[in-house]
């Protein structure tokens, strides 16, 4: 009798503590006071189900990108939205994907992405991004989303950070004319943000492209970077192939690019 009443008062107590939607691991449940004996309690009675060996959440609707994500954050992990995914997140213009195709959710920072993570199906794919800018995320370039009756918080980088994680990714013609749409919504941009994020950018290809860009569509914000804080290495950079080079940040650009900003330079 006094097992069933323990039972019943854990079983109410874990659905006060793991919010509906939230994914977590046996450290979480550990770390709540509840032991394997719990956890088998909780899945033979249909309070938890198991997603991947060690991963669990309550039953409930489809789990949404956005549960995952945000559980990966409870589990401490050093991940964040960045690149074309953020950019697309704040309503920058961006391709609309063809029927049927599944989204894709770029992440950023220095925590391998779990295997189960990787292998979910879903209404998205996730996919780890390399740190080419920074060796750490830059904090004060992240901003935050809500998401769900819960208002979780959920990390994106802000729109500065998301252009250089999206260019250093940019090595061909359509890796350049993707990064112009989204350069052509970038009207409202924050130099004192831009300037800190581009000196402390250890990747000089993104660093010439983001300036390159920059100066073809002549935002308000370009007059306000310091370019002559910027470090931006030596020699040339070969990006597109057979592409023209630009005499001023020595990259080489499509050729239908390079005809439209030939003033510039």
């Amino acid at each position: 009798m006094q097992k069933e009443v323990n039972n019943k008062l854990s079983t109410h107590r874990i659905e006060q503590l793991l919010p509906d939607g939230q994914v977590v691991n046996r450290e979480w449940l550990r770390n709540k006071g509840y032991g394997r004996t719990a956890i088998d309690y909780f899945l033979r009675s249909g309070k938890l189900e198991s997603l991947a060996r060690g991963i669990y959440r309550r039953p409930g609707p489809p789990l949404r990108w956005q549960h995952i994500y945000y559980s990966l954050q409870q589990m401490g992990m050093d991940l964040h939205v960045g690149g074309q995914s953020a950019l697309e997140l704040q309503g920058f213009t961006h391709y609309l994907s063809l029927g049927g195709k599944t989204t894709v959710i770029e992440l950023y920072g220095h925590d391998k992405l779990p295997k189960w993570v990787e292998e979910w199906e879903g209404d998205a794919r996730f996919i780890k991004k390399p740190m080419k800018c920074f060796k750490s995320t830059p904090k004060e370039a992240l901003t935050e989303i809500l998401f769900g009756h819960w208002d979780w918080r959920l990390k994106i980088s802000c729109a500065e950070l998301a252009l250089l994680e999206l260019l250093a990714g940019v090595h061909d013609e359509s890796g350049f004319f993707k990064a112009d749409k989204y350069f052509e919504s970038a009207t409202a941009l924050r130099p004192a943000l831009l300037n800190s994020l581009l000196q402390a950018c250890t990747h000089i290809q993104t660093k010439r492209l983001f300036l390159w860009f920059a100066h073809r569509h002549g935002h308000a914000w370009v007059k306000h970077i310091d370019e002559t804080q910027i470090g931006l290495g030596s020699g040339k950079r070969v990006i597109v192939k057979g592409g023209v080079l630009d005499k001023t940040y020595k990259i080489t650009v499509p050729k239908e690019m390079a005809s439209d900003v030939a003033d510039f330079f």
